[in-house]
């Protein structure tokens, strides 16, 4: 959609158990039938699938300072529930102030909320890594890089970049605010969708119209209040976030402007099963 900082998370449109061990390795499985029907248990149009691939050029006040990418990189099983494994990775900057952050999450191919988490942060002198087990079904969630435990406030939770996908599927009409009460952190809710405006814009992919959302998370993080994230939608039924603009600490505000796009289709499993 983003960008990754703190703030973005940066972007934007972050990022996102119980004595149980850690995950196993995906397994292959026959696509499940959300994934296969196109249609999520809310009863609306999944816009995208496993295998679509954004890249993006990475700018730094107009000036080209790195690359970017958005994802799905297959379908998953995470706890006999199949996922979209999708990640969101940014790198660049200039000397002394560089990013390189990779975010993972995945989503539940029907319910379209996020089963887990993962947060791998270098920005300039600040550094993240940790991994989220969401368990909705109990609200429950443990962090597998350090064992702590709590309790989740929805049992569809979402994570900034799931909320990304999530923002996909809805109608998006400009002048709405979407409020939702799925982060999953408590003090980051509601989480706001603002539909600013259409705008038609030029990325080296083309020129494309657009609906521009401006997405708000109460916490610092993608999407963090304060952080002035924009996501760039295609203004058609893929919604493809095609510009990602964002005020990073430090850096200045940094943009994300698709360089190529690739649809995706339906794989039997995921292609990174050994991620974590």
């Amino acid at each position: 959609m983003g960008l990754p900082t703190r703030r973005f998370a940066g972007l934007a449109l972050g990022a996102l158990l119980l004595a149980l061990p850690a995950p196993a390795a995906a397994a292959e499985q026959a696509p499940p039938s959300c994934a296969a029907q196109r249609i999520s248990s809310e009863g609306r149009s999944i816009p995208f699938d496993a295998g679509e691939h954004a890249d993006y050029q990475v700018r730094l006040g107009g000036v080209p300072v790195g690359s970017g990418s958005m994802r799905i990189l297959g379908l998953a099983d995470v706890e006999g529930n199949p996922t979209y494994h999708a990640r969101l990775q940014v790198s660049g900057g200039i000397p002394l102030a560089r990013v390189d952050d990779k975010f993972e999450t995945w989503i539940d191919t029907c319910g379209l909320f996020s089963r887990r988490f993962k947060q791998d942060q270098k920005e300039v002198r600040f550094r993240r890594n940790r991994t989220y087990q969401f368990f909705p079904e109990r609200r429950a969630f443990r962090r597998l890089d350090n064992g702590e435990t709590g309790t989740l406030p929805t049992d569809r939770p979402l994570d900034e970049v799931s909320f990304l996908y999530y923002a996909r599927t809805l109608p998006l009409k400009v002048g709405e605010t979407y409020e939702l009460h799925r982060y999953f952190k408590d003090d980051g809710n509601p989480v706001l969708l603002r539909v600013l405006r259409r705008e038609t814009v030029r990325v080296p992919a083309g020129t494309f119209n657009t609906v521009v959302v401006r997405p708000i998370i109460k916490t610092r993080g993608l999407f963090a209040e304060g952080g002035e994230a924009e996501v760039y939608f295609t203004d058609d039924e893929r919604r493809i976030p095609v510009l990602l603009r964002s005020k990073v600490p430090v850096v200045g505000h940094l943009t994300l402007h698709l360089r190529s796009y690739r649809a995706g289709e339906t794989r039997l499993a995921d292609s990174t099963p050994d991620s974590l």
